[in-house]
């Protein structure tokens, strides 16, 4: 780099592993991000939060990343649970069924309120087929159909990270 030039601002990436550890497939993403922070060295530009239910309190992430990516459960789609999806926002958005996230915020309506206030990242959400989001009492952990697919999830999320420029290492 030559004198007067600066450097270009470092890109930033988050993902938001959204979902309630105590509503057993519906802590898909809390599974990812343990996975995530057990098995791969997390880079400083790469935030892999817990984020339990989706809020604007993310906003601040949207404002300061290039890529938001979100890692939650699904419901509806007539697959075979286990069965991982990658998906654009608004394919959670503004209807119910197949594709609808499980909880009230979704991803566009943060993208939409970021929108409003000047903001721009890019998003998408990778989500998995759920088996039993209700469960008659609290129950952590995963169906077995899940939790044996949790490793694709994970690969996926590692993958679609990679293939944006933000690689993570496996722990040695």
């Amino acid at each position: 780099m030559s004198a007067g030039e600066e450097a270009a601002p470092a890109r930033r990436a988050a993902v938001f592993c959204v979902g309630n550890r105590l509503m057993l497939d519906e802590g898909i993403g809390p599974a990812v991000y343990d996975a995530l922070v057990e098995g791969y060295d997390i880079p400083p530009e790469v935030a892999v939060l817990d984020v339990g239910c989706m809020s604007m309190d993310m906003l601040p992430y949207v404002e300061s990343c290039d890529l938001i990516l979100t890692v939650d459960a699904v419901d509806g789609t007539g697959d075979a649970p286990g069965t991982v999806y990658r998906f654009p926002p608004d394919a959670m958005a503004r209807h119910s069924g197949a594709m609808a996230s499980l909880h009230d915020l979704r991803l566009v309506d943060l993208f939409d309120a970021a929108s409003l206030l000047g903001y721009e990242a890019e998003g998408f959400c990778l989500g998995m087929q759920v088996e039993n989001m209700s469960p008659e009492e609290y129950v952590v952990g995963l169906t077995p159909p899940v939790y044996d697919a949790l490793p694709l999830l994970v690969e996926s999320v590692v993958a679609e990270l990679d293939r944006r420029g933000f690689p993570l290492a496996p722990k040695a």
